[in-house]
Formats: C-alpha cells, sequence, structure tokens
C-alpha cells in the first residue's frame, strides 16, 4: 500500500473514495478533461492547464497512472520524448468530469445568488 493511500492516524482510506478524490482534485479534473481531447507531452499539457507547478502535475499524473486512468508512453528517441493519454477506464471517467464541468458552468449563475443572498442573510443577522 503506498503512503498516500493512508490518512494521517494510519487508518487505510477506502478504495473508492481515494479514486474519488484523486478525479476530482484540482489538476486531477483538468488533467482528465485536457487528456479527453487527445495524447498530450508534459510541457503541453502544462501549458494547457495553467498555473500548475512541475511537481504537482507530475504528482497528478502518477497517481492517475497508477489508477489506471492515464497511460505513460515513452518513445525511445533523442531527446526522450513522453506522451500522455487516457486509458479507456479514464476515457469514461473524464465523460462524467466533464459533465461535472459543465454543469458547474451552466449553473454558476446560481451559485453566485445563492452566495449573494447567503452573505447578505450572514451580515444581517
Amino acid at each position: 500500500m503506498a503512503v498516500s493511500d493512508r490518512v494521517s492516524d494510519g487508518e487505510q482510506m477506502c478504495p473508492h473514495r481515494l479514486v474519488l478524490e484523486h478525479v476530482t482534485s484540482r489538476w486531477g479534473v483538468l488533467v482528465l478533461i485536457r487528456l479527453s481531447e487527445g495524447p498530450h507531452r508534459f510541457s503541453e499539457l502544462r501549458r494547457a492547464i495553467g498555473r500548475v507547478s512541475e511537481k504537482m502535475l507530475t504528482q497528478t499524473l502518477q497517481t492517475l497512472e497508477r489508477d489506471g486512468l492515464v497511460h505513460r508512453h515513452a518513445k525511445p528517441v533523442i531527446p526522450p520524448r513522453v506522451d500522455y493519454s487516457l486509458t479507456e477506464l479514464g476515457r469514461e471517467a473524464a465523460e462524467q468530469v466533464r459533465a461535472l464541468a459543465t454543469w458547474t458552468e451552466q449553473r454558476m449563475g446560481d451559485v453566485q445568488r445563492a452566495r449573494r443572498a447567503y452573505d447578505e442573510a450572514r451580515t444581517a443577522s
């Protein structure tokens, strides 16, 4: 079991909850959506996502690869070339994540109105 599979007090985390965290993490969502458009090299993916450090992107890709969602293909050329793509399982996850992202875009106005109403009610009391 990997260190990342344990919670701070040493207990094992529920496996499906752990995968859910990987898929819905800040960078996991963006990686899945970008890779659903087609294979990307590391630098292309980093530029497409924006504001992600090399370390975080590397960790995210490794985690998603370990979960069977991302395929890493290293080509034996000089200079070395590594492409990342989605597996079939990854494509399924990306569809679900994209649906949530689309819903979020479509309903953002409602969320903003709810936030304003909440904030006004809190300041009024």
